[in-house]
């Protein structure tokens, strides 16, 4: 096929001497006030006085920071699925399907034409780190490999839309993205993800990837399916770059940097949301993400530490600081305004501005993509205990990464304290129940497990009653405020907590 990484290149360096020259903020305040003055004849802009607001301070004392359940509550519930004029002009035609909030299994994320755009040119600019970095780099000579959610699509609606945010993208790609993506229209609509797995692999193998994107842990699952069915061999022998996102990658550089050893990959890293694309490496692996600054969305920052208060300090890009683990919150082309996504951030630069996602506005699991929050943990763990006929004290649950074997999978492992130290049955039922459960209740939790294609079940290791205790009092968190942590994603404490349940 034709290799047009030589138009791709020039632009580029045009994009690269544009960023060069960007005022970070003086950008950033001229995309809110162009977002306000479009958006003010709708509901939103209306009930907020956007007409009279001229600067980013009075943005601040108008709109309120929401989050998804206040939006849904008083703005889009109502009128669902025909948003017309509510939040932004004119009718919303798509919306991506999410799951794992406080209050039930799915939000609705309201996506325009506007954010498409947006989110093409945030994959524009990760093209344009590559080339930079690479200069005699053929990207697309080749084929762009995207392991994503089904394309299907729901019609809600006549003209509205609703489904896996990588199948919107993909639906509304331009005629020439087409020629360069893999998998074909009818591997994408596949929803079984044993099956697209099996069958996105197999099909591979007859086509150039020059790239490939997901998340680590599936893409792990496709790199060594399809080495397997490639005889041992490298499937990809020309791959020039990996991009992966939506959970921490270091569990997994060290596999990954094996099974492409013999190519010449490189790995980037991004930071896509359903409510838009927010960062990219541009630089190193450990420089931080880059923020998309032009990409007609604003951001703000509120110091994790204040977000429970009634009125907490909002930051943005003019007075943002480094080393702050921050609450993020996004306004945008797609209707979210002062729009708080649950994930935190801090700082490694200002010039450009970079940063790294710390995690989430509340305790959660996502090693694997599974999205895990403390509720749906809690509320498994109450009824399983329930069901088996225990009584539970305390616990904690992390996960555990699979070694080289592909017959290991990653998967959770709960420690858990009993009044009583459970029998057999008392231990299996549990440990099924809690399974079932999440399984019900989470989404992404229930892809990850089906067929156990891509996360092992949990397992259960019942401890001796004062193990906890003994564990905090070793790390000198006994008694008064100090609460076990129900779910643990810092490596670091999760191998102290293995390791203290292995000695005793």
């Amino acid at each position: 096929m034709m290799d047009a990484t030589p138009i791709l290149r020039l632009y580029a360096r045009w994009r690269q001497r544009r960023l060069d020259r960007l005022d970070p903020v003086k950008c950033q305040e001229q995309i809110l006030l162009k977002l306000l003055r479009e958006a003010q004849d709708t509901r939103f802009g209306q009930d907020h006085g956007f007409a009279d607001i001229r600067s980013v301070e009075a943005f601040q004392k108008s709109v309120p920071l929401r989050q998804y359940e206040d939006f849904w509550q008083l703005y889009w519930r109502e009128s669902f699925p025909r948003l017309d004029n509510i939040t932004w002009p004119g009718r919303i035609p798509w919306f991506a399907v999410t799951s794992g909030t406080t209050t039930g299994k799915t939000k609705y994320i309201p996506v325009t034409d506007r954010m498409l755009a947006s989110n093409r040119k945030a994959g524009l600019d990760v093209i344009t780190w590559h080339l930079q970095a690479h200069p005699d780099s053929r990207l697309f000579a080749g084929k762009s490999f995207l392991l994503g959610g089904s394309t299907a699509l729901v019609e809600e609606v006549p003209g509205v839309y609703s489904g896996d945010i990588s199948g919107i993208i993909t639906g509304a790609m331009p005629w020439w993205g087409n020629i360069f993506a893999f998998p074909d229209k009818d591997l994408a609509l596949l929803s079984d993800w044993e099956e697209k797995l099996e069958r996105t692999a197999e099909a591979s193998l007859t086509q150039d990837i020059r790239s490939l994107s997901g998340t680590p842990s599936w893409l792990l699952i496709l790199l060594e399916r399809a080495r397997e069915l490639n005889g041992g061999q490298t499937p990809y022998p020309e791959l020039e770059l990996l991009v992966h996102g939506g959970v921490n990658f270091e569990p997994y550089r060290a596999r990954f940097e094996r099974l492409l050893s013999d190519t010449p990959a490189s790995f980037r890293e991004v930071y896509p949301a359903s409510e838009a694309f927010i960062a990219a490496a541009d630089a190193g692996p450990h420089d931080g993400l880059r923020l998309n600054l032009d990409h007609d969305v604003f951001y703000e920052f509120v110091p994790l530490d204040e977000l429970d208060r009634d009125t907490p300090t909002r930051h943005w890009i003019g007075n943002v600081e480094t080393g702050v683990n921050y609450a993020i919150a996004v306004t945008s082309c797609a209707g979210a305004w002062a729009y708080l996504i649950g994930d935190t951030v801090r700082f490694a630069s200002l010039q450009p501005p970079r940063l790294f996602v710390t995690g989430r506005t509340s305790y959660s699991l996502s090693a694997f993509g599974e999205h895990l929050i403390a509720e749906e943990v809690e509320n498994a763990v109450a009824e399983a205990a329930q069901a088996a006929d225990l009584e539970v004290t305390d616990y904690s649950m992390g996960a555990v990464f699979p070694e080289d074997d592909r017959r290991h999978k990653g998967h959770h492992r709960l420690y858990i304290e009993f009044d009583r130290l459970p029998n057999r049955e008392q231990h299996q039922r549990f440990a099924a129940e809690v399974d079932r459960l999440l399984t019900e209740e989470n989404d992404d939790y229930a892809a990850h497990r089906s067929n156990e294609v891509g996360m092992g079940a949990p397992e259960v290791r019942a401890l001796p009653v004062g193990t906890f205790a003994a564990w905090m009092k070793k790390r000198g968190r006994l008694g008064g405020q100090n609460k076990v942590p129900r779910l643990i994603s810092d490596p670091e404490l999760f191998a102290d907590l293995q390791e203290f349940c292995r000695a005793r």
